[in-house]
């Protein structure tokens, strides 16, 4: 029982030790200062028009 006792605190610890380190590295990330790209960066891509029409086979004409 005492070895079982000792794996549960060690993998609670480490547990807790891995969720600060998550938090820590999260708000340093979180406080870069990001700039959005130029437009002018971005390749413009061309415009795709689809038009899709449905008929009816079962009438007659």
């Amino acid at each position: 029982m005492e070895r079982s006792k000792l794996i549960a605190i060690l993998t609670g610890a480490i547990s807790i030790i891995l969720a600060i380190a998550y938090l820590i590295l999260v708000q340093l990330l979180d406080y870069r200062d990001m700039k959005p790209a130029p437009i002018s960066q971005f390749d413009q891509a061309p415009a795709i028009i689809s038009v899709f029409q449905q008929i009816d086979k079962t009438t007659k004409i």
